[in-house]
């Protein structure tokens, strides 16, 4: 850590998160599940696999075009689980609201809820409410925690991306992360942008049906698709050569992010997953992928490539080649 004090951008997913995590708390807690630096713990408990995720939510503003912070709470936590190959089963929701908080805005939350509960087939069984001081918080922060079954023969892990492996997007890059930007600057664009949130899991039982040998999964959220990449690399030692003009991403999406200088490759998403999987694969993943409405503008982004540096490089749309290098911060805090 080069600083002594917390910054905003040691939340952001970025470098900072990074250092924060592999310098302070990895080497604290030291354990096995831990080390894999994965979205979610998996344990094996009494001839059981499972995995074992937790997150906690404090996007600004908490209702947004798209969604609000309960049900990004419950989509965000089930597709952590997803991520690791699991069939996400049990929730917590752990609330801590500021004195002075509007009941109807709690109900609407609640309300959210339980709809994004229902609508990714998982239970909130336990939970937790804090009220705190006004001026102690800013109006809510929810933390849900959940855990899920994996099934027997699926290995998904973030150091398992081999040379040749193809790169799927299941969709859209940066619409949430425009989405909370546009809404918290009060700016008005003639566009329609709105969250992407949505539960990726019962995509993800499909896809491992389909082929269960995938690599690696991972949903993009903070810190974008650059940063996750990043990740994926330096902990399988491989590069990742991505195409620009193959990675997806809405007109008028990009079109914001060139008005304000901001690389969409960097911006959250919360209803994206990235898809490490074998050439001879990747057809039969696709197809599953389109049939799904988290996955109807699935495509091939790039390929892992044998890179010792484990460096992420981009062909970019005029021919040439930049470094997408892991970021100090983030662009926009608060983000989810």
């Amino acid at each position: 850590m080069k600083t002594r004090q917390i910054l905003l951008d040691h939340g952001s997913g970025g470098r900072l998160s990074h250092e924060l995590i592999t310098g302070l708390m990895l080497p604290a807690f030291d354990n096995a599940p831990l080390s894999e630096l994965h979205d979610g713990a998996r344990l094996d408990i009494a001839g059981m696999r499972l995995a074992f995720s937790t997150d906690s939510y404090v996007v600004d503003p908490i209702f947004f075009p798209g969604g609000d912070i309960g049900v990004l709470s419950v989509n965000g936590t089930v597709n952590d689980l997803a991520m690791c190959g699991a069939a996400p089963l049990f929730l917590s929701a752990g609330l801590i609201i500021e004195e002075g908080f509007c009941l109807d805005d709690l109900d609407r939350i609640i309300a959210s809820m339980t709809s994004a509960a229902k609508n990714a087939g998982v239970t909130i069984v336990t939970g937790d409410t804090k009220v705190v001081p006004a001026g102690t918080a800013d109006k809510i922060f929810i933390n849900t925690s959940g855990i899920g079954l994996i099934p027997e023969g699926i290995i998904i892990s973030g150091d398992r991306a081999q040379p040749g492996d193809k790169v799927i997007i299941s969709g859209p890059i940066a619409d949430h992360g425009v989405t909370i930007l546009v809404q918290r600057k009060g700016m008005e664009f003639e566009s329609d942008i709105t969250s992407d949130t949505t539960p990726l899991n019962h995509m993800v039982g499909g896809m491992l049906s389909s082929c269960p040998d995938i690599h690696v999964l991972r949903d993009p959220t903070r810190g974008g698709v650059g940063t996750s990449l990043n990740e994926i690399a330096e902990r399988s030692r491989v590069g990742i050569k991505l195409y620009e003009d193959k990675i997806p991403i809405r007109a008028e999406t990009a079109g914001i992010c060139e008005l304000l200088g901001l690389d969409p490759l960097y911006i959250a998403n919360e209803g994206k997953l990235l898809a490490f999987v074998r050439p001879e694969h990747v057809n039969r993943v696709l197809s599953v992928m389109k049939k799904h409405h988290a996955g109807k503008d699935a495509c091939l982004i790039g390929e892992v490539i044998s890179d010792s540096h484990a460096k992420v490089i981009m062909r970019t749309r005029i021919g040439g080649t930049r470094i997408v290098d892991m970021p100090a911060g983030e662009q926009l805090p608060r983000i989810c």
